[in-house]
């Protein structure tokens, strides 16, 4: 089994910068496609981002290219979200999710595992 959890997530203003860490424990995630999602109240849940095992592949959802950008570090097991640039629409509660037989995919049901989600709200 894998636990991911969630960190980084707080109250900002438009155009601030965050960074979201996803740590994973249970077993080593090194191995596995990573990806973000996120929730806004109403809306279904959203692909943002994916990184496949290696970190060579990125993918990212149109709304958020050019603004956030995902990475990995394998020896600490953790998932990072950089969000620069942030907008009110950017408000949402952000999940990761690891995916054991991928390379990254905008799918939700391509992922294992996810963690609880970690708020992020911009506002002036």
């Amino acid at each position: 089994q894998v636990q991911l959890v969630e960190s980084g997530g707080g109250s900002v203003q438009p155009g601030d910068s965050v960074r979201l860490s996803c740590a994973a424990s249970g077993r080593t995630v090194s191995g596995y496609a990573m990806g973000w999602f996120r929730q806004a109240p109403g809306k279904d849940r959203e692909f943002v981002g994916a990184i496949s095992w290696s970190g060579d592949r990125l993918y990212y959802a149109e709304s958020v290219k050019g603004r956030f950008t995902i990475s990995r570090d394998n020896a600490k097991n953790t998932v990072y979200l950089q969000m620069n640039s942030l907008k009110p629409e950017d408000t949402a509660i952000y999940y990761c999710a690891a995916d054991r037989y991928g390379s990254g995919s905008a799918r939700k049901t391509a992922y294992e595992y996810w963690g609880q989600g970690t708020q992020v709200t911009v506002s002036s």
